[in-house]
């Protein structure tokens, strides 16, 4: 379990925020923004680990999601109106708040699947905020058939609303994806080869839920956005960049979207692009066989971000 929760309000939002201090001398504080239909209390393992090796670790629920309420967002719905900008914000709210408990040290932002998507659009947005950033397994290679899905989801929210579960996309994304799986066990084996680990998902009643038309369209809009040229640009050129994907990997097709990010942010002249295949993991690096060797891998990513990091940006 993470040591403490935190009620932070914000913008209409009871954010629920998890904090695991920082064993020993604190190095960083790094900050963490989970995937879809999931939430932050899954991540206290790895925060745990962060934390013996002197990160602050902050997680909290985005709206939506886990134990963060607002009267406009329930479960499966960033908010009626402005969701991306609400997501983008509550990060800035965690933010303000890890630094002023533990002002001068460098912030790493973190985030995984739909939570990548979120953390590259509010290093974006939050320019100068962060130390280094780290996006894990997301998909910003949608292309044609992201814009097929957008379509799709503008003619439900025409005839249906924007506040209900969408039908399309659950049948294109999650169960594909668990189709995909040779000899799959349950719908969710997409996400992990730990069969304790997909059997504690499909248990927890705040993961698996079906998203909104709302949610969706705000997904779609985060992915096309994030890679924008004149978003990229408000970005220094050497911030630490590490992404991560899993050969086995269906969300990604097996990692060619993480490449295909990598070479679209060298493209764009950033410098410092560390990229990650593990070749037998699925979805959820933190959740699969395999796990501490990639935590591993992250902490020394950390340790050269964190050293090399230029004052100013601390």
């Amino acid at each position: 379990m993470f040591s403490e929760t935190i009620r932070l309000e914000n913008a209409g939002a009871s954010l629920a925020c998890h904090h695991q201090p920082a064993e020993g001398r604190p190095r960083a504080i790094l900050m963490i923004s989970h995937g879809l239909a999931e939430h932050s209390r899954r991540y206290r393992r790895f925060a745990g680990a962060m934390a013996a090796r002197g990160c602050h670790v902050y997680a909290h629920d985005h709206r939506g999601h886990g134990e963060t309420t607002a009267p406009d967002a329930p479960l499966g719905r960033f908010s009626k109106r402005g969701g991306i900008e609400h997501v983008v914000d509550d990060i800035a709210a965690v933010h303000s708040l890890a630094t002023g408990r533990h002002p001068g040290l460098p912030v790493i932002l973190l985030g995984h699947s739909m939570g990548g998507l979120i953390a590259l659009n509010a290093a974006e947005d939050l320019a100068g905020r962060f130390a280094a950033l780290a996006v894990w397994n997301s998909n910003f290679a949608v292309g044609l058939s992201g814009r097929v899905a957008q379509a799709i989801l503008l003619a439900e929210r025409m005839f249906k609303g924007s506040d209900v579960p969408s039908d399309m996309l659950p049948r294109l994304t999650f169960s594909a994806w668990g189709k995909s799986i040779a000899g799959h066990r349950t719908g969710f084996d997409w996400l992990s080869r730990d069969p304790a680990e997909v059997d504690a998902y499909i248990a927890d009643p705040l993961c698996g839920f079906d998203a909104s038309v709302s949610l969706w369209l705000d997904v779609f809009a985060l992915t096309f956005r994030g890679i924008a040229k004149e978003r990229l640009e408000r970005l220094p050129k050497d911030l630490p960049i590490h992404l991560v994907g899993g050969g086995q990997d269906p969300a990604t097709s097996k990692g060619k979207a993480v490449f295909w990010l990598s070479k679209r942010l060298k493209s764009q002249g950033f410098s410092r692009i560390s990229t990650e295949i593990y070749q037998d993991l699925r979805h959820e690096t933190l959740n699969e066989i395999g796990a501490e060797k990639a935590i591993a891998d992250f902490a020394r990513w950390c340790d050269a971000a964190v050293r090399t990091v230029p004052s100013e940006r601390t």
